[in-house]
């Protein structure tokens, strides 16, 4: 089809920076997986041995390129940082066994799942969905994509986040409950995954609130790097 058969022009596509180079990775969709580490879980209230992970996803124009300054979002005042592995799919399929599940991953970057708290908590209690604390605009800032076929693919290193230079988050790849070959083979269960797909994986703990004029930096060792600002 061509513009002139929609009723307005189609927006344009979301995309993620690839280390390098100009190339950009197309979004397709993003899933997003909770409670992958046990101490993150614990620090929710939860018990990892009783509730495992599980999956969410948010719209896939809320990609946002680490380095903006993004306002304050409404209707919370309790936003939350969350810095995660993101894998990103380059090719994709359903019923994924564990072993090939690798395969299918384009690259790595470092993400931030920003959440609205008292949304979720709220929502959580009352027995509702959550896609208003996770899945609103400008709600998964991410680093630029580096290659699996350069740096493989990371079963360890360090995950940390800082707020204005202040340590918040920090953990190792190796504590998620699921690892991505786990993550991908169960997703594919439920969805045919595909080219495109960003899959962030889960958060350590120190998860805490952000304020307007905040700056915050994530970094994963082996992979890159994530920023952003928060507007005053």
């Amino acid at each position: 089809m061509n513009r002139s058969e929609f009723v307005f022009a189609p927006p344009p596509v979301p995309s993620v920076a690839v280390e390098g180079g100009s190339l950009r990775f197309p979004v397709r969709r993003i899933f997003c997986v909770g409670l992958n580490y046990a101490d993150h879980a614990r620090e929710m209230g939860k018990d990892p041995g009783a509730e495992p992970p599980f999956f969410f996803t948010k719209p896939a124009d809320a990609v946002v390129e680490s380095g903006a300054t993004i306002p304050y979002p409404s209707m919370t005042g309790n936003l939350h940082h969350e810095i995660e592995l993101v894998a990103a799919l380059g090719s994709g399929g359903a019923d994924i066994p564990v072993e090939e599940a690798l395969g299918h991953v384009w690259g790595y970057a470092a993400g931030i799942d920003l959440t609205k708290r008292d949304l979720q908590k709220k929502a959580r209690d009352e027995g509702k969905p959550w896609d208003f604390s996770k899945g609103f605009d400008q709600s998964a800032p991410i680093g630029a994509l580096r290659p699996a076929a350069r740096i493989g693919h990371p079963q360890s290193g360090r995950i940390a986040l800082s707020v204005n230079g202040e340590p918040r988050q920090a953990g190792d790849l190796s504590d998620m409950i699921l690892g991505v070959a786990e993550v991908i083979a169960e997703i594919s269960k439920y969805v045919r995954l595909a080219p495109g797909d960003l899959i962030f994986t889960g958060t350590p703990a120190g998860v805490g609130p952000l304020r307007p004029g905040d700056r915050i930096e994530g970094e994963i060792a082996g992979v890159g790097a994530a920023s952003l600002a928060i507007a005053s």
